[in-house]
């Protein structure tokens, strides 16, 4: 990609939206292309078309999409395989049709399967069941890998899907109904500490082990991937075998119970941690093999003790605008 490239970033608000957006204007990018909500419904075929006709990007990073934590997908999973399903299917065939030179697909870390051996490699994609409690957003996201692979094999589309590990950053969601992991214990412990509690509860065991990756660090693998040479991107997309599939992860993971330590520790949170049996864990273990990636010259940057720090200034800077607005429309 030249600096004046016209380049969209699908779902630029969003956690690795706005970590491609400011990882590209920092590269000198000028020509990013974005609509907020309002202004483009990605659901929306007819809209989708024709933003696609009058803008003619030759670069797409589709980062938009409808995630959240546990809670979120047992509580509306319907909204989860139907939105996401309508983004990737508008989205990827209005790029063909116009001719977009290259798409990035960000997928999922929950589309392998809940058992599948560990580090987990791309070729252990649909090997075996997957994760209950995410399977509708898991099956949304491998019918958009499937879509990308197909497209790239019968129109020669060059559409390549990066799978991030569990992701975290500026710009999170910090509601308790629909977070991650990770902002969702920033919040909880916060709110704990000013209360004065004398006790958080989690859910489940806190045995099950995840991966965690800044945002920052997921869209600097973006980067390169789009900006690779034909010579290493074309193995990528163009392999009739293998999907075009690239695990981004940081190599390094912990259990819950370690994580709700550390953040009661950036926090401040001096109680005691427990947990919730009857609450579910999700898959036991999820860390990934990103032996790909690292091969083309990427590694993270961002330590998970440093990122976690800054996300929760991001989050009490969040919490204050909040705070701010609210006694605004108090006074009016």
């Amino acid at each position: 990609m030249d600096k004046e490239t016209r380049i969209y970033i699908a779902g630029h608000k969003g956690l690795v939206g706005s970590a491609l957006v400011r990882e590209l204007s920092r590269s000198g990018y000028v020509n990013l292309l974005f609509r907020d909500h309002s202004e483009l419904d990605l659901t929306d075929q007819h809209q989708v078309d024709i933003f696609f006709d009058l803008e003619r990007p030759q670069f797409v990073f589709l980062a938009a999409a409808r995630v959240g934590g546990i809670l979120a997908n047992s509580t509306v999973p319907a909204e989860f395989i139907r939105d996401n399903l309508a983004i990737q299917i508008n989205v990827l065939h209005a790029a063909y049709r116009v001719g977009v030179q290259r798409l990035l697909f960000l997928g999922s870390s929950c589309v392998y399967p809940k058992n599948a051996p560990q580090p987990i490699a791309e070729n252990a994609l649909l090997t075996s069941s997957l994760e209950p409690t995410n399977r509708p957003y898991a099956v949304a996201k491998i019918a958009g890998i499937e879509m990308c692979w197909a497209y790239n094999r019968q129109y020669g589309c060059r559409f390549v899907a990066p799978m991030p590990t569990n992701l975290y950053g500026p710009n999170d969601n910090y509601d308790l109904m629909s977070s991650h992991v990770i902002p969702a214990l920033l919040a909880k412990f916060h709110q704990a500490k000013l209360s004065h509690a004398a006790e958080v509860v989690l859910w489940g065991t806190g045995t099950p082990r995840r991966e965690f990756l800044h945002s920052d660090d997921a869209a600097r693998a973006c980067l390169l991937l789009m900006n690779l040479p034909n010579d290493k991107f074309d193995p990528l997309v163009t392999n009739r075998l293998q999907p075009p599939l690239v695990n981004v992860g940081s190599g390094f993971d912990l259990s819950i119970r370690e994580l709700a330590m550390l953040i009661a520790e950036i926090t401040g949170f001096e109680g005691k941690i427990s947990f919730d049996h009857r609450g579910p864990d999700g898959t036991p273990c999820k860390l990934l093999d990103s032996t790909t990636i690292r091969s083309l010259g990427w590694k993270p940057l961002v330590s998970l003790r440093e990122g976690i720090q800054s996300s929760y200034q991001d989050y009490r800077a969040t919490e204050r605008s909040i705070s701010a607005r609210c006694g605004s429309l108090a006074r009016t």
